[in-house]
């Protein structure tokens, strides 16, 4: 895969119609045959964005998170902004080492349906606002999940109940994994981990209002 595969690559980002560069982008990201291709082309785009983008992201999340319940509000705010900053940091790395190159394994078949969703979302965020910080999310998302085979979520990031993001002898796990279908636009249902088994956030008796609400503050506000 070559860079002259990306004819975006010659436009600046806040030049470009976003919506429909956007999803000239999925298109070409649900291509690549193996997850070196796929962290090539994802380093092409994440890497047109600034560590200035991602301070954004940070404070946007910060904001709206800000109705979640105090005793984990902190917690997952530096959890989830020092993974954003790190899974930026670590493309960048990889690019510049050339270790893309060697990551011969075949990409998922679902890599294609979620930059199909992805485009979607984007989309349909364009109508509201502008979608350029959302699709630098999924970008990330979609890097962890499909070329590092890790969830999009960091191993740590706390839920109610005090249950948390797990990785035991290399199997990831996720308190509200079985809760994926009911996100609207998300990753979730794309990610790697299982559900974790009796898991608080599902076994402690929290009100489904206040499961309902998590989930709207938190997945659906993950997006930049």
């Amino acid at each position: 895969m070559t860079i002259h595969r990306f004819p975006f690559l010659n436009k600046t980002r806040r030049d470009t119609p976003a919506a429909g560069m956007i999803r000239e982008e999925c298109d070409l990201l649900a291509g690549p045959a193996t997850r070196g291709e796929l962290g090539t082309a994802l380093a092409a785009i994440v890497l047109l964005y600034t560590p200035a983008d991602i301070r954004q992201m940070q404070r946007n999340f910060k904001t709206k998170i800000r109705d979640i319940d105090e005793d984990y509000r902190e917690p997952l705010y530096l959890k989830v902004t020092e993974h954003l900053l790190g899974t930026y940091q670590q493309i960048r790395l990889l690019s510049q080492q050339g270790a893309f190159s060697r990551m011969d394994i075949p990409v998922s078949p679902e890599n294609s349906r979620y930059w199909a969703m992805v485009a979607a979302a984007c989309s349909a965020r364009a109508e509201e606002k502008g979608p350029r910080l959302a699709f630098l999310n999924y970008l990330l998302a979609g890097f962890c999940i499909f070329v590092l085979d890790e969830p999009a979520h960091p191993v740590g990031t706390p839920f109610p109940g005090g249950d948390t993001v797990e990785c035991e002898d290399g199997i990831y796990y996720c308190p509200v994994r079985e809760k994926s279908s009911e996100i609207d636009a998300g990753f979730c249902g794309f990610c790697p981990a299982l559900q974790t088994p009796e898991a608080g956030y599902i076994s402690r008796g929290a009100s489904e209002h206040r499961k309902q609400a998590y989930i709207d503050h938190y997945f659906h506000n993950y997006n930049g």
